[in-house]
């Protein structure tokens, strides 16, 4: 018997696109495989990943050195089922017909990797809840 509803779409949105949401983005991909239509975006997108965000996520068996930061457009959050933010304030566009969540999380920039780890683990855990949430089973 055959899934026919759509595949959720998801977009995680923070300020350089570097850390944050690329980890929740790997996390949601690496957790969901595709069943989950994985997004991100950065509404000032730094110029690279986070090097410590790498590492901390390779600790963890995935990779994300080859992820780039990339802008956040009304298109995208169009396009999502879900949009959660991650301190991006008030850059961020809302449109009706997006679910938002906004997660406080401290920001990995400029951090060592102790510090980078449970900011790690925190999207993990708020990731696998999220899956859950969108009646979505766990590889």
């Amino acid at each position: 018997m055959s899934d026919t509803r759509p595949k959720p779409s998801v977009l995680f949105v923070c300020v350089h696109n570097a850390g944050r949401s690329q980890m929740a983005a790997a996390f949601l991909a690496h957790l969901a495989g595709d069943r989950v239509e994985v997004h991100s975006a950065g509404s000032a997108p730094g110029a690279a990943v986070n090097p410590t965000a790498v590492a901390a996520m390779a600790e963890v068996g995935i990779d994300i050195s080859a992820e780039t930061p990339k802008i956040l457009t009304v298109d995208a959050v169009q396009a999502s089922d879900v949009c959660i933010t991650m301190g991006c304030g008030d850059t961020c566009p809302v449109l009706p017909a997006t679910r938002y969540l906004d997660w406080t999380l401290d920001d990995p920039a400029g951090q060592g990797l102790e510090a980078v780890r449970p900011i790690r683990d925190e999207i993990e855990r708020r990731v696998r809840t999220l899956i859950g949430e969108l009646g979505v089973e766990p590889r």
